[in-house]
């Protein structure tokens, strides 16, 4: 069975599209936000993403680059912005395709199963080494073995998928804690402590979960 993350503020279009879908023998899974969006993608593994642009805590394009860090699942853009550069800049961040509302529900279907086909066979699973470990991304397994928090696994998951990158402190409260959250700076200082105590040989000087003060974090590989 396809599963379809459809991600939209919305209430009547999330509703309207997930009895639809359901009805034709897809699983659904509704998002109301980007980090909500971004948390089901890496927790659920969905096989097509049908994505709002005008999300109340990121914006949508955000969250494409967010998917596109670790992710080849097809992205539907389904969103009320009919202007170019919003179609362009939805397309460069990796959208596989791009509909605005109103739509058709007919083609929208033909436009998942389109996407479906075109999609190729999922890539290896990503492990990824951080001093002397060995992290499993898809299995969420260290070797040699090390318990991480929930927490910490996100907060980790985010920053491996985009290596060499700055992500900011926004858009990881965003993801991990919830748009609520976005100011509390003080709790990525905590948890990046615990990870570096944890993956780094020397947590003091750390050689791959490096701060960039005033503004975010970044994995080096």
């Amino acid at each position: 069975m396809t599963r379809v993350l459809v991600v939209d503020d919305e209430p009547l279009t999330a509703r309207t599209l997930g009895l639809n879908l359901r009805a034709r023998r897809y699983e659904v899974v509704v998002a109301r936000d980007g980090g909500e969006a971004l948390r089901r993608a890496a927790e659920w593994h969905p096989d097509v993403v049908v994505l709002d642009l005008g999300l109340p805590d990121i914006d949508g394009v955000e969250v494409i680059h967010g998917l596109r860090g670790w992710s080849r699942v097809p992205i539907i853009v389904l969103s009320g912005r009919t202007c170019a550069t919003d179609k362009i800049a939805a397309l460069d961040a990796g959208a596989d395709d791009y509909v605005t509302k109103p739509f058709g529900l007919g083609e929208l279907l033909a436009r998942i199963r389109a996407v479906g086909r075109r999609a190729g066979p999922p890539g290896p699973p990503p492990v990824v080494r951080v001093g002397g470990h060995l992290i499993d991304l898809e299995a969420k397994t260290v070797r040699p073995p090390l318990h991480l928090t929930p927490t910490q696994w996100r907060l980790l998951e985010i920053l491996l998928a985009n290596p060499g990158k700055l992500v900011s402190q926004r858009r990881l409260l965003t993801e991990v804690w919830g748009p609520a959250y976005a100011r509390q700076t003080h709790y990525l200082r905590q948890y990046m402590a615990q990870l570096r105590r944890k993956l780094e040989d020397a947590p003091a000087h750390p050689r791959h979960l490096l701060t960039e003060p005033g503004m975010g974090y970044r994995f080096q590989p």
